[in-house]
């Protein structure tokens, strides 16, 4: 009899540690349900959530009438047939964001194990009740990422003391380092594109260190701080994002920021925080937080910034393009495929000095002048910055060039935005020859959703010659742009996944070919 319960068990937490991953990785993904985010996605993805291959685990009340080494036999071969089915099922899926199993998310399975521990123990030593044990086993690990929901309240506290103890650590080493300069940096895009400008430009001559990567959380720039932030750093460049009001400052509290640049503020993440005035007033946070002799990068083209009423007497520095009323400007912009060029103006200067870069996109131009005023505002010269920026590399998943056999992509699928994606359908738009573009929309527009992707829907009809949507539910009102400029469509290509994109491009290309990646969604947007 024991032998046939060690069989059954551990087929059954095979079964479940491999579902556990999959639901850990979406509440990962889903920031740990901050702001439900894990719960809403549950709700939004119900039929993934309930419809696995375990949901026919009612069949274990027929186990009533049978023997119990029998009920264990059935038990440990239904679980056998649903690791081997998930497993297959898992492989097919497309992985964008890789699971990282981090000491939180190895707390989270000790605290799962203990969960599904503690019914398998009351069936052990229990006395008879056999399938009324299996059939709770059953219902736990159909319910695995409500479980999983579970768990991570449970976690609460311990998170918490977790959270205060390495910020602590943090905060004690960035008191330490009295030499440090901090530069925050946040908008509602182009935060990680300024941050990687920035970098690469004050180290022509000042040892900077920015966050790696998109560790613009509190956990993100605890991180960087106690693992990366080290004595011979001179300037400490801070990403900062935000879901809601108040998380910004909460990160300035953190750091402590003395220079600000605020990128450019739209609807991004209008969901989250409710209302534009929320976003602008959230991004604000920033600048409202500099000390009085800080310095704050505003953009003169962004009425968002130029209409707030700011709360703060530090010093602050307006870049732009269109807006001539600046302290810096760029002007006689010209894009070509390998790059930009542009002559900068200084207020109070009548020189103009040129500039060039590899990156592409107007919105590049804005992060780069944001780079050349805080660069300035430090005492470098502008000759040295001339050539960091000449140095600045592409970064990656934004804009960024690259060859796929004889077609050239254009990777954008880092983010999209309304802002962002029209910007990158005018970089299309001047290379020569085919064009193509690959996008499963925009996300995170709240109520405004679906008119942005209509709008954005009509921009791709003036520019390309042929569309590749990814996933026909949310793309639906793409589509509807799309008609609403007769665009034909024999030209619309529909994908459930985005691997698919890349041998039908090779069949679409003609002569020189140039495919826009717009955006890439998360896991937890597939709709397959």
């Amino acid at each position: 009899m024991l032998f046939y319960f060690i069989v059954a068990i551990f087929t059954y937490l095979l079964y479940v540690f491999i579902k556990s991953t999959s639901s850990l990785h979406m509440l990962q993904q889903n920031w740990y349900d901050d702001d439900h985010r894990y719960l809403k996605w549950m709700i939004r993805n119900k039929y993934k959530v309930l419809l696995g291959p375990d949901c026919s685990f009612v069949i274990f009340i027929s186990f009533l009438f049978m023997n119990e080494k029998f009920q264990l036999l059935l038990f440990a071969v239904f679980y056998i047939f649903c690791f081997i089915f998930f497993r297959k099922e898992k492989r097919k899926e497309q992985k964008k964001l890789s699971f990282v199993v981090t000491k939180r998310i190895k707390r989270l399975f000790v605290t799962l194990f203990i969960l599904y521990l503690i019914p398998i123990l009351c069936m052990y030593f229990g006395n008879g009740y056999l399938p009324y044990y299996l059939f709770v086993l059953g219902m736990l690990s159909y319910l695995n990422f409500f479980v999983v929901m579970v768990a991570n309240i449970i976690n609460i506290p311990v998170e918490k003391q977790v959270y205060h103890y390495y910020r602590r650590k943090a905060m004690c080493k960035l008191r330490d380092m009295n030499h440090l300069k901090v530069v925050g940096i946040t908008g509602s895009y182009g935060k990680t594109s300024s941050k990687n400008i920035l970098s690469d430009i004050l180290n022509v001559k000042i040892n900077a260190f920015a966050t790696p990567k998109n560790l613009n959380t509190p956990y993100g720039l605890i991180q960087s701080v106690n693992q990366h932030l080290d004595k011979f750093n001179d300037i400490f460049i801070a990403e900062m994002g935000a879901f809601k009001k108040g998380e910004i400052k909460e990160l300035c509290e953190l750091v402590h920021p003395t220079y600000g640049i605020l990128t450019k503020i739209g609807e991004a993440h209008l969901e989250s925080f409710g209302s534009r005035e929320n976003i602008q007033k959230g991004k604000f946070e920033l600048i409202e937080s500099l000390p009085s002799n800080g310095v704050g990068i505003l953009n003169g083209d962004d009425e968002y910034q130029l209409s707030y009423e700011l709360k703060n007497t530090c010093k602050i520095i307006w870049i732009g393009i269109d807006n001539k009323d600046v302290d810096v400007r760029a002007s006689k912009i010209k894009l070509t495929k390998d790059g930009t060029s542009f002559v900068c103006h200084f207020k109070g200067d009548t020189k103009e000095y040129a500039f060039e870069t590899k990156l592409l996109g107007k919105a590049n131009i804005y992060n780069i002048l944001s780079a050349i005023a805080l660069a300035k505002e430090l005492g470098i010269p502008i000759d040295q910055i001339a050539l960091g920026v000449k140095k600045v590399n592409t970064i990656e998943h934004r804009l960024e060039l690259k060859k796929y056999g004889d077609v050239t992509i254009i990777d954008d699928a880092y983010n999209s935005n309304p802002v962002g994606s029209k910007m990158a359908l005018e970089v299309l738009d001047m290379m020569p020859g085919k064009k193509i573009i690959v996008t499963p929309g925009m996300i995170e527009l709240g109520a405004e959703q679906y008119e942005r992707n209509m709008q954005f829907g009509e921009y791709i009809a003036d520019v390309c010659d042929e569309v590749i949507l990814v996933g026909e539910e949310q793309t639906r009102p793409i589509v509807a742009g799309l008609k609403n400029k007769k665009y034909k469509e024999q030209h619309i290509h529909m994908i459930q996944d985005v691997k698919l994109a890349f041998p039908l491009i090779d069949e679409l290309k003609k002569g020189q070919t140039f495919a826009l990646l717009e955006n890439d969604l998360p896991d937890i947007f597939n709709e397959k």
